[in-house]
């Protein structure tokens, strides 16, 4: 068996070939991300071997550069492993003495590793689970950028109507969205017409309810602080601001009905799991992919960032490992907020979290301790395809 390793760059990929006993055949064989220079590493490929089944290839998951070339190399029958760039870190660490990292190391590393075979491969499944992944991660993007957006609409709102934020529990509800759409200053809110009232009135579900707002704020805006100069630039930014934000809103509403598609079509026990919604469970599904990849829960937890880190040294062990934080943000990060959900609202969770409480663990140590515990859940649930079914002692 050969092994080859591909550093992956955006315009250019770095190949080396390596036998059994890790004697290079080829090194730093640099070819371009078209395919014209994949075709030129399958005729490169082509003098070591006589078919597909002889090499066993390895890439980074290097941002999405890596995508092209590992489908191109699917395609024509190659076995492809995609690792995750800590593990050749590690790797690196353990074989390179000397700090040094270029483009021809890394891929004879790679090509080293795959050899070695002690690796994780990043989740590559079906195409259903790629989507998921896809999807869940853009929305992820998109409810960032409405954060983002939402914090600047109170920026603008504090210099030119500081007031009006008490009229409403949320600022960015159904109602005060399109009220801001239509009047953005506070001399605005004080010197509403009939018709500009009938229009608005027109737009909100809750017509009663948007009335007497508007009748609060203009009371508000009598005596507001706010700025007196410069609102018609002001009065654009907010009103270009809000109508982005619904843009988006809409945007995340078709994500998250694409995703429902998706999991309505997977029908994966996972929905069972105390505090898996549809948006965790795209999360989850999408970044773990193939729950054969991992030989036991610990494995799962360790990819997500969830295990302890170990520091031992001769006699010294340390009592206060904190969370590695390694692996998959996402994935951490929803299994995170299925423990929030599973800790108050699940009898045996919320009784493991009770359990962490009165023993002196602070709250986000508690939620973490019940995140692990979740993990395990969802290994065996993924593992054996088999509902949650709770397990009183």
């Amino acid at each position: 068996m050969l092994y080859l390793g591909i550093d992956i760059g955006k315009n250019t990929h770095v190949a080396s070939l390596i036998d059994e006993t890790a004697k290079p055949l080829f090194k730093a064989f640099s070819f371009s991300n078209t395919t014209e220079g994949a075709n030129s590493l399958i005729e490169k490929l082509s003098v070591h071997i006589n078919n597909q089944s002889e090499v066993e290839i390895g890439m980074e998951a290097t941002g999405h550069y890596w995508l092209s070339i590992y489908s191109f190399l699917v395609e024509n029958g190659f076995v492809v492993h995609v690792v995750n760039p800590i593990q050749t870190d590690g790797w690196r660490k353990g074989t390179e003495i000397r700090k040094r990292k270029t483009d021809f190391i890394d891929s004879v590393l790679i090509a080293d590793l795959i050899r070695y075979g002690d690796f994780v491969e990043t989740s590559l499944s079906d195409e259903d689970t790629m989507s998921l992944r896809n999807l869940s991660r853009f929305r992820t993007y998109l409810v960032s950028s409405i954060s983002d957006l939402k914090r600047k609409v109170i920026c603008v709102l504090d210099q030119v109507f500081p007031e009006y934020h008490t009229a409403f529990s949320d600022v960015f509800g159904e109602t005060s969205k399109e009220l801001l759409s239509h009047f953005q200053t506070a001399d605005d809110f004080e010197n509403i017409s009939s018709e500009q009232l009938e229009n608005v009135l027109k737009k909100v579900s809750f017509k009663g309810f948007a009335k007497n707002k508007i009748t609060q704020i203009s009371e508000l805006a009598a005596s507001s602080f706010g700025l007196k100069f410069c609102q018609d630039s002001f009065s654009l930014q907010l009103r270009l601001l809000i109508e982005q934000i619904k843009f988006i809103d809409a945007q995340v509403c078709d994500v998250e009905a694409e995703i429902k598609v998706i999991l309505d079509k997977i029908n994966s026990p996972i929905m069972t799991v105390p505090g898996v919604g549809n948006i965790n469970a795209a999360v989850i599904l999408g970044e773990i992919g193939d729950i054969s990849r991992f030989s036991n829960a610990s494995k799962l937890a360790a990819y997500a960032g969830i295990d302890a880190s170990v520091s031992q040294s001769g006699e010294y062990q340390s009592t206060n490992n904190k969370m590695s934080k390694r692996g998959s943000p996402y994935l951490r990060k929803a299994l995170f907020q299925a423990a929030l959900i599973a800790a108050f609202h699940d009898p045996v969770f919320s009784a493991f979290y009770q359990k962490k409480r009165s023993e002196g663990k602070h709250h986000l140590t508690a939620v973490g301790a019940v995140a692990r515990k979740l993990c395990n859940t969802i290994f065996a649930v993924l593992k054996y395809n088999t509902a949650y079914v709770p397990q009183f002692k």
